[in-house]
């Protein structure tokens, strides 16, 4: 494969002369949403069922509200498995290539998925209910430990560089895709009485998956492997050891990473899991909780992509600044809102927290992450800053949130001051970031060790509108 990268999105300049590449840049962009989408309707199933139904599936002999802590702490124990997948299928994925890991953590993560919904409940067969269930979530999470960070260094490496931002993001319209779909079908579901709901209904969703792992196998099976790891194999600069090379060199930049996914993954999981949750016992539907996180995931699907645009104009940090301080600034009235229970205010509040405050950070956040780490160890420390903060944030959230709302008796404002913390987090990172926009990919130095040569040329290769000058060879 020719590892130079095209002009723009519609493969103008070299997309003319090489329609392989336009060709492959589609396929790519394909095969990293629906593997995006699989792993956050997994994900968002999963966080739906764990706050309004397992408790009373899997953890029946507990009261009602110690059974949705026990729930919220199986969703919390995917994410213990993340980073453990996140280093092992990373460092593969650095030494063997990007698409065969790929194939991996997609049937690894859906196939979980699936077995949920032929699971035995706590009636049936006692302890062995949930402890099934923690097994197969931490299957679940060790796949998608890689999964989102290789759709993440697939994509960056693949898309134009002065479009990067914009392109490594529509992938993560899969994300939202995968809501979408796990809210509707949960909506759904939940209509039904609840003694068909708990009897077998549920069961539905999970086994629905099976359908998105076909999809997702059939196109990644067609994938050409990323351009830029065919640079790397080329020049004969694979390394044995990504692991060794990524705490030797990169330390700094894994912390940075995860300081910038404390507010991003931690808000998405505190305001999308547990403040539906929070918003059901103050007089919300189940079906309204649903609906709230379905609209919210609509509008995401816009501002995503958007946000990555505007990263290729003004650069990564300030968009990520601002994605972190609207999640402060909707903290404190958003959770107040949330405790009336009424659906237009809960819809609002995802709306503004999900889908202009965490999005706005997805959406630079899509090339940044890639755009820190060298070509040698890139999936890694992608993978590292990735699932180290997944259960710093995003497993911890749940559980501590709905630890904090039992013995205040549900009160809003502990969990409006954590929101706010993982805010300031994320901000206060932004200041010790380099900006990375443009930042060539084949570069084996991380950003902020380029040289001033490596810099110059960088910005050099952008004129003022952003097209790019120069190519890769």
């Amino acid at each position: 494969m020719n590892a130079r990268f095209a002009h723009d999105v519609a493969g103008t300049s070299r997309g003319h002369d090489d329609p392989e590449y336009a060709e492959n840049l589609q396929r790519a962009t394909l095969a990293s949403s629906v593997g995006s989408a699989l792993e956050y309707y997994d994900f968002a199933l999963y966080g739906l069922a764990s706050a309004l139904i397992f408790g009373r599936l899997f953890f029946p002999a507990l009261g009602t509200g110690m059974a949705l802590v026990a729930s919220l702490a199986t969703f919390g124990v995917g994410f213990l498995a993340r980073p453990l997948g996140g280093f092992f299928f990373g460092a593969m994925g650095d030494r063997l290539g990007r698409k065969s890991v790929l194939l991996i953590t997609i049937a690894l993560m859906g196939g979980a998925s699936t077995l949920v919904g032929a699971l035995p409940t706590g009636q049936q067969i006692g302890i062995w209910a949930p402890v099934l269930l923690v097994f197969l979530r931490l299957c679940q999470g060790f796949g998608a430990g890689a999964e989102q960070a290789g759709s993440t260094t697939l994509m960056a490496e693949y898309a134009p560089p002065e479009r990067r931002g914009f392109f490594a993001s529509l992938p993560f319209i899969g994300i939202y895709l995968g809501t979408l779909l796990a809210s509707g079908v949960f909506a759904l579901v939940t209509l039904v009485p609840d003694h068909l709901l708990f009897s077998w209904v549920w069961r539905v969703p999970f086994l629905f998956s099976v359908v998105l792992i076909a999809v997702a196998l059939w196109i990644r099976s067609h994938l050409q492997e990323s351009p830029t790891f065919v640079h790397l194999e080329a020049q004969e600069q694979v390394i044995d050891n990504p692991i060794s090379d990524l705490m030797k060199h990169s330390r700094g930049n894994v912390l940075r990473g995860i300081g910038l996914r404390m507010a991003e993954n931690g808000g998405s999981y505190l305001f999308q899991t547990l403040g539906i949750s929070f918003a059901v016992t103050a007089g919300l539907t189940k079906s309204g909780g649903s609906v709230a996180v379905a609209i919210s995931a609509v509008v995401a699907i816009v501002t995503v992509p958007l946000a990555g645009r505007i990263s290729d104009r003004v650069g990564r940090k300030p968009v990520y600044r601002t994605g972190a301080l609207i999640i402060m600034l909707v903290a404190f009235p958003g959770w107040y809102l949330l405790s009336s229970g009424k659906i237009v205010l809960a819809v609002v509040v995802l709306t503004v927290a999900i889908s202009f405050g965490v999005c706005a950070m997805l959406g630079a956040q899509c090339a940044m992450l890639p755009e820190l780490f060298g070509n040698r160890r890139r999936y890694i420390g992608v993978a590292s800053s990735r699932e180290i903060s997944a259960v710093l944030a995003g497993g911890v959230a749940p559980i501590l949130g709905a630890w904090l709302l039992a013995i205040t008796h549900n009160a809003w404002w502990p969990i409006a001051i954590y929101a706010c913390v993982l805010g300031a987090i994320t901000f206060a990172t932004t200041f010790f970031v380099p900006e990375t926009k443009g930042r060539d990919l084949t570069l084996l130095t991380d950003a902020g060790g380029d040289s001033g040569q490596d810099e110059l040329k960088r910005i050099e290769s952008f004129g003022p509108l952003g097209t790019v000058r120069g190519a890769i060879a």
